[in-house]
C-alpha cells in the first residue's frame, strides 16, 4: 500500500511538467508546411516566352532606356530576374539593365530603375500546361506585350497572355567533338518543356 502511494506521488511530480509542455504546444503551433507557402525571397531567372495568339511572338524584354517590348530571340535584356514577394506575388527585374518591369494605370509596361510596389508588383498564376498569367497586384490589369509594330495596349478585348518561363542559362562552354548540345525546348510543341511524365503536375517556374 505504501509502495502504491509513493508511485501515486512520484507520478503527481510531473503533471506540472506534462501542462507547462503542452501549454509551449499551443502557444507555438507547427509551421504550415506547405510548398506553396515556401517561395517568400526565392529568385529564379527566366525568359518569358509568349504566342498567346496575340500576332507577338517573342521574349519579353526591359532595354536600357526603360522600353518594353518584344524580341523574337533570347537576348541578355530579356533575360529577367523573377523574385517573391510574398505567396503568389512577385517583382520582375531585367538582369542586365537593372529596371523593374512596371504597369502604368492604362496598362502599359515600362521598366523603371527605382520599385514601386504599386506598380511593379505582379500576381503570378500557374497553368498545368506549364504557362504563366501575370497580372498586376494593385490594378489587376494583365500583363500582355502590345501586337508586333503597334502601339495599342488596349487590355481589355483580350485578357491576359501566357508566359512560358523558359529556365535562364549561362553561355554554354564548347562541347568536345562528337557530344551534342542540349536542344533548347520546343516552344511549338503541346508539351514545350517535357511535363508529361514522372514530373507531371511540377512548374516549370520552379525548376532549376
Amino acid at each position: 500500500m505504501g509502495w502504491d502511494k509513493a508511485k501515486f506521488e512520484h507520478l503527481g511530480l510531473w503533471v506540472p511538467v506534462l501542462a507547462v509542455l503542452l501549454g509551449a504546444c499551443r502557444a507555438h503551433p507547427i509551421p504550415d508546411s506547405s510548398p506553396l507557402l515556401q517561395f517568400g525571397g526565392q529568385v529564379r531567372q527566366r525568359y518569358l516566352y509568349t504566342d498567346d495568339a496575340q500576332e507577338t511572338e517573342a521574349h519579353l524584354e526591359i532595354r536600357a532606356d526603360g522600353t518594353v517590348v518584344g524580341t523574337a530571340r533570347q537576348s541578355p535584356e530579356s533575360l529577367l530576374e523573377l523574385k517573391a514577394l510574398k505567396p503568389g506575388v512577385i517583382q520582375i527585374l531585367g538582369v542586365k539593365t537593372s529596371r523593374f518591369l512596371c504597369q502604368g494605370p492604362e496598362g502599359r509596361l515600362y521598366g523603371s530603375l527605382h520599385f514601386d510596389p504599386q506598380a511593379c508588383s505582379f500576381r503570378e498564376l500557374l497553368l498545368e500546361d506549364g504557362y504563366n498569367i501575370y497580372q498586376s497586384e494593385a490594378l489587376g490589369l494583365p500583363l500582355r506585350l502590345p501586337p508586333h509594330r503597334s502601339s495599342n495596349w488596349d487590355l481589355a478585348p483580350r485578357g491576359p497572355a501566357r508566359f512560358l518561363p523558359l529556365p535562364g542559362f549561362l553561355p554554354a562552354p564548347l562541347e568536345p567533338p562528337g557530344i551534342l548540345a542540349p536542344e533548347p525546348p520546343d516552344v511549338g510543341s503541346s508539351d514545350p518543356l517535357s511535363m508529361v511524365g514522372p514530373s507531371h503536375g511540377r512548374s516549370p517556374s520552379y525548376t532549376s
